[in-house]
């Protein structure tokens, strides 16, 4: 099995509704943005995937989601902007995109992240 990931970063702030705390206000993180994918077969010239059409599909999900207020996005007018709710949306969006994709992992901090899969 091979797998491949790519990283990408993106400002942006979010409130957390009902949060019990601080980071119910709005607050801002540098996120990373990280997609993993999978796979058993490679192609005719020995590669998974194209790393730059993989950065280039990323690309436009960090382009949408940079120096936003996520708490305004229609994605997340019925949940939170949540990690955990960031990298499940993101994943179904561009799992049209790259049928390979495995997870998406997003980081708040550089300590801490969530991430979404179906396996």
């Amino acid at each position: 099995m091979f797998e491949l990931q790519v990283d990408d970063t993106f400002d942006s702030a979010h409130a957390l509704r009902g949060y019990k705390g601080s980071c119910e206000n709005i607050h801002g993180h540098t996120w990373k943005i990280q997609i993993s994918l999978k796979g058993d077969n490679l192609n005719s010239i020995g590669i998974l995937h194209d790393f730059r059409d993989i950065r280039e599909k990323l690309g436009s999900v960090v382009k949408y989601l940079d120096h936003k207020f996520l708490n305004d996005l229609e994605e997340f007018q019925e949940i939170n902007p949540s990690s955990e709710n960031i990298a499940k949306v993101f994943y179904h969006k561009l799992k049209k995109e790259i049928p390979a994709i495995s997870k998406l992992t997003v980081w708040e901090t550089p300590q801490t992240c969530a991430s979404f899969s179906e396996e």
